[in-house]
């Protein structure tokens, strides 16, 4: 199983970015593998995951900072 390198700022929010990656996946049609090894999938597919991640935490950003929850 491959090991990531990036360390978060907040460790508990590990799971809560684990479960938007898999519904980012499958909002977007993208295989998730599962040894956790990314070197298979297209730079389309992984950029497009990382996009749309950024995009839902931005937007929860906005939210919070605007007082909406």
């Amino acid at each position: 199983m491959a090991q990531s390198t990036s360390n978060l700022v907040v460790p508990q929010a590990k799971s809560a970015l684990q479960q938007m990656k898999m519904e980012a996946a499958q909002e977007l049609g993208v295989q998730i593998p599962q040894d956790g090894y990314y070197g298979n999938m297209t730079s389309r597919e992984t950029g497009s995951l990382g996009g749309y991640i950024t995009k839902r935490l931005v937007q929860m950003a906005e939210q919070s900072l605007s007082g909406r929850q």
